[in-house]
């Protein structure tokens, strides 16, 4: 007997625009906004309220598809024109995380293949709904390959949320715990609260709990000590980029929780869709990492927390180099060992 979870979709298309769900919000309010212009779709990005690489991706389709429904011309050329304008103006909105790219450069090439500016509009919509759907599948895939990884009553830890609300459903690192809840497979999680945006803390503690999974929330600097002192057994972590050589960009924090796995002895899984890998860049080294606005560590909300005036340095992300990581779990299977290698496999079979 299996159970269910009932946890909202994140991004949903409604013809006329894009019902998102509000992850600035959470935990406080379950807030729904209404994207109905290109412009809305680019600030939901930059300011988090969607996040994620695999939700930034499909909401960005529906962003480019949502703006090539208001173009007024006949013109299948000057279409192209309006559409690659717009293409550029959303990729500018989250430099790391590749799903956008991936993402929209799948509707240009999609538009492409029409005869005329109405099939064109009508090819973007179904294209990215296509995006959503196979997104929700690649994750119910990743979740049952990361489940075989763990046995029953595992600790594990986690930072940031790579989870349902960051995908279609399911999450990646998230994904074989709810699968697990839903089967009846006990698995404790300990989520870390991600400063300085505090995702761990607003998002994967509120949907572990709306999922029914055993979640405990810990603050970034207890991570060592809960390793010992709870017998972590694992740490399993999304992805943002990971490149040629298996190096992976991932939350800020994240190549500390590798380092101390590694000192553990215990295993550091990856767990990414094959839309997360860029090819084109060889290692970590060729990865832009973004940074982020000064007043994410200064303040608590618009309260100061920190001397006025100090210089601040905020990256969002880190890059996790492929000797710590374990195993890197995608839709087709698990690797291992030579990243190099093994990685083409997964674009060959």
């Amino acid at each position: 007997m299996t159970a269910t979870t009932s946890l909202p979709l994140s991004v949903e298309w409604k013809d006329t625009y894009i019902q998102l769900l509000d992850q600035q919000k959470l935990p406080q309010e379950t807030v729904f906004l209404e994207l109905k212009t290109i412009d809305d779709v680019f600030d939901a990005i930059v300011t988090l309220k969607v996040r994620g690489a695999p939700a930034i991706g499909i909401t960005a389709a529906y962003g480019l598809a949502l703006a090539a429904n208001s173009y007024e011309t006949e013109s299948l050329e000057d279409f192209h024109i309006l559409l690659k304008k717009d293409r550029d103006y959303l990729a500018t909105s989250r430099p790391t995380a590749v799903n956008l790219f991936w993402a929209i450069d799948r509707l240009i090439q999609i538009s492409l293949n029409a005869s005329s500016v109405n099939e064109a509009k009508t090819n973007l919509v179904h294209e990215a709904i296509q995006i959503q759907l196979e997104d929700e599948t690649t994750c119910r895939h990743i979740g049952e390959h990361a489940l075989s990884l763990f046995q029953k009553n595992d600790k594990v830890l986690t930072i940031c949320n790579a989870g349902s609300i960051a995908t279609a459903r399911y999450g990646t690192a998230l994904a074989p715990f709810h699968l697990a809840k839903e089967q009846d497979f006990p698995i404790s999680v300990y989520a870390s609260e991600t400063r300085p945006v505090l995702q761990g803390a607003r998002l994967t503690a509120w949907e572990l709990q709306q999922s029914g999974v055993d979640v405990t929330l810990i603050t970034d600097n207890m991570a060592a000590h809960t390793i010992k002192t709870k017998n972590i057994s694992a740490i399993i972590v999304g992805a943002d980029r990971i490149t040629a050589n298996g190096d992976t960009a991932n939350k800020i924090g994240t190549y500390g929780l590798a380092i101390l796995a590694k000192s553990f002895g215990i295993p550091f899984y990856v767990a990414a869709p094959l839309s997360t890998f860029d090819l084109s860049r060889k290692t970590g080294e060729e990865i832009e990492i973004e940074e982020r606005n000064p007043r994410e560590i200064t303040h608590l909300g618009d309260q100061a927390i920190a001397p006025e005036g100090i210089p601040v340095f905020n990256p969002a992300f880190d890059v996790t180099p492929n000797d710590l990581i374990t195993a890197i779990i995608t839709e087709k299977g698990i690797i291992r060992g030579n990243y190099t290698e093994a990685i083409p496999t997964l674009f060959h079979n």
